[in-house]
Order: structure tokens, then sequence, then C-alpha cells
């Protein structure tokens, strides 16, 4: 236990490094990283997994006595990042293939890798996913609905097909999460839940080096203009996030995920309609692509400064629970005479 809390903190520490070098693997290496394409919905299980294992029925039934916070959540992110790209669109005068993916990015809901970084950065772990849930169950509503307001000529969105996606990807391996860690119960999940970093941050940066490796040619052609559209969206989306939460009398942990939830978009599903709707121009992708990878670069590097932020009343999570078992385990024995 003790090896593993120390192991999983070295990864938090230096997730944004491990996203990057993977990144670099896949630009340089990319017919081996492209294998890995159809495997990014298990990777993505394999992550949401992971963040059932962390949660309980309780944390559910606290979520429900607070739908206004999901409410907030859920509109923060379908209002900022759709606005946002739409305007860096107008700004940049992005070509037209550009500009739809830069708002497939933008109306796609949020990114399962968000529940990993509020994860990492000791925020409302339930509220993420439930957030990213919901967020996801509208996205057959709300995507193609909001691409019909801001783009409607260049896209068609097949709901049925991806709300099976959804369920798959996401409500399943949480439910399973959930009931394994319901039969086994805390204590028995304790070693689990320690290596769960290790485990998410390895299917993260592999996805990113996934995308970026099926993109290679784009990102060559016009990668800093894309990235610039990116990095100022993402910016947007992550300090409007906090301050929609700081605005509607949100405790600490609660801003922490809204930050995250709204500034960090399903990128792998912004690609993949891309692939679907516009095959005939791989520009298209190139947004998503981009911020599959930083993403999770700017992500986790706030996520390491939101760990040092508490305030007092702040509930503790499952995580820090499980450090805190780890430091007392390994702390020397007072013998008295």
């Amino acid at each position: 236990m003790k090896y593993l809390v120390k192991v999983s903190q070295f990864v938090n520490k230096t997730f944004a490094l491990w996203v990057v070098v993977f990144g670099i693997l896949g630009f340089i290496f990319p017919a081996e990283f492209k294998q890995v394409g159809p495997y990014v919905p298990y990777l993505l299980g394999v992550v949401m997994f992971g963040m059932g294992l962390t949660l309980s029925a309780a944390d559910f039934r606290e979520i429900f006595r607070r739908p206004r916070d999901v409410f907030v959540g859920v509109v923060a992110q379908y209002t900022i990042m759709p606005l946002s790209a739409y305007a860096l669109c107008e700004l940049l005068d992005l070509p037209p293939d550009l500009a739809v993916g830069m708002m497939l990015l933008g109306c796609a809901p949020g990114g399962t890798a968000s529940n990993v970084v509020t994860f990492l950065a000791r925020g409302d772990v339930a509220l993420s996913v439930t957030v990213t849930s919901c967020t996801t169950l509208l996205a057959p509503v709300m995507t193609p609905g909001l691409m019909y307001v801001f783009a409607n000529q260049w896209l068609h969105v097949d709901p049925t097909s991806m709300f099976l996606s959804i369920i798959q990807i996401i409500l399943l391996p949480i439910a399973l999460g959930l009931v394994v860690h319901k039969v086994l119960g805390d204590k028995r999940i304790e070693a689990a839940v320690a290596a769960l970093p290790i485990v998410s941050v390895g299917a993260i940066v592999v996805i990113a080096a996934a995308v970026v490796a099926a993109t290679r040619n784009q990102i060559l052609s016009v990668g800093l203009l894309v990235f610039a559209a990116v990095f100022i969206q993402n910016a947007v989306g992550m300090a409007f996030g906090f301050l929609v939460g700081r605005s509607t009398g949100m405790d600490l942990a609660k801003c922490k995920c809204l930050c995250f939830e709204v500034g960090m978009q399903n990128s792998a599903l912004g690609a993949a309609l891309a692939g679907v709707h516009f095959a005939a121009s791989p520009m298209a992708a190139l947004p998503s692509a981009l911020a599959a990878l930083w993403h999770n670069v700017a992500g986790p590097a706030v996520a390491t400064v939101f760990q040092g932020w508490h305030e007092e009343g702040e509930k503790e999570s499952f995580f820090d629970r499980v450090e805190r078992a780890a430091k007392a385990e390994s702390a020397p024995q007072t013998v008295r005479h």
C-alpha cells in the first residue's frame, strides 16, 4: 500500500510530462500508435471503471440532494464552450473545415479525463462524474442541436448510435465499478484505489498518443493556428467554469470540478464525429487531436496547483483517506515503558 501510494503520487505530479512524452512518441511513430485507435473506447472504459471504484451509493444520494449543482455544471458546459468556439472561429477567421472541427470540440460533452483530473485535484469527483454523464447523455440532442445553430450546413449525427456508445463507454463501466466497490467494501478496495492514478494516467497518455498519430500530417500544416485556438478555448473554459462555481456559491471542491468539467471536452468524441461525418476533410479532426494532447497537459498542471488548495471544513476525499491510512501505517510507533 505504501509503495503504491508513493508511485501514484509520483505519477500525479508528472502526469503532464508523460502526456507530452507520449504525444511526441505518437508524432514520431504514427504507424505504431495508429493501431491503438480502435481500442480508445475500451481505454476510456477502463478509466471510467476506475472512477466507479472510488464512488459509493452515498456519493450519488448526496448528488441527488443537490440537483442545482448538476444543473449549473451542465448549463455552463453547453454555453461557455460552444460560444467560445464560435467566437474563436470568427476572430481567427478559420477556414471552413477547421471551423467545423472547432465547433465539434466546443459542442462535445465534458471529457472523461476531467473526472480523472478532478480526482487528482481533490475536487468533487462524484459531481464531476455526474455532470460528465449528464452532458454526455444529452449529447445526442445537444451536440447536433448546437451544431445546427452554429454550423448547420456541415454536420449530421446519428443520435441512436452515439447514445449506445455513451452507454458502453461511460455508464456501464461506472456502474460496474460501483458494484465492485459495494461488494468488496472500502477496506478491500483501498489498494486498488491507490493504484488508480497509475492505470488512469497510462490509459490517457496512450489515447493522446493515438489521436496525435492519426492527425500527424494535419498538425504539420496548420498546427500552430489550431493550437492557439484550442489553448485559448481551454483557458477560457477552465477560468469561467471556476468562476461560475464561485459566483453560484459553490465550495472549493465543486469549483475545482467545474473548472475541469467546462474546460476539458470529450476530444475523442469530437475526433470520432469528424472521422465519420467529415472523412473527406481530415482537418476537421485536428482541433480534437490537439485538444486530446493539450487538455491533458493543462488539466494536470492546474490540478497540481489545486492539490494544495483547501478550505475550512472541506470534505475529505476517498483518495485523501487512502493516503492518510498509508501514512499512518508507515509512521513509527511510540513504545511506552
